[in-house]
Formats: C-alpha cells, sequence, structure tokens
C-alpha cells in the first residue's frame, strides 16, 4: 500500500527532488498529474516531469502536492 505525504515547505520540495518520488498533483479538488517526479521549483511554480518531453507547470497556491512512496 503506498503512503502520501503532502509537500509544503522547501525542504519537502528539496527531498522530492532529489529523491525522485513520483508525486500527485490536485487542483480543485481533482488529480491533474500523477506518477511524474518534481524536476525544480520557487516559490510560485512546480515543475514536474512525467516523461522524457513532458513537462508541466503548475502553481504552489493553486495545487497540492502528495509525494507517494511504496511501504
Amino acid at each position: 500500500m503506498a503512503m502520501n505525504r503532502k509537500l509544503f515547505t522547501d525542504p519537502d520540495f528539496e527531498e522530492a527532488v532529489k529523491r525522485q518520488y513520483p508525486v500527485r498533483v490536485f487542483k480543485d479538488d481533482y488529480i491533474v498529474n500523477s506518477g511524474g517526479s518534481v524536476v525544480r521549483f520557487d516559490d510560485n511554480i512546480v515543475v514536474i516531469q512525467s516523461s522524457v518531453s513532458d513537462l508541466v507547470y503548475y502553481t504552489r497556491q493553486e495545487c497540492e502536492f502528495f509525494e507517494v512512496r511504496k511501504r
């Protein structure tokens, strides 16, 4: 069973970049991305990469980010 951990702070996002765990992104209570990994982030934007040519930019204020780990 998977364990979900919400990403709030910059150290949370730094760990997600370092460990490359899959991330789920929610916007308006809907999943808008699942399985990609955080490539980079700043105070406003989080960049998720799902495949070699698939980069998606999400705003930190409008979305919720969850790291998915296997137990």
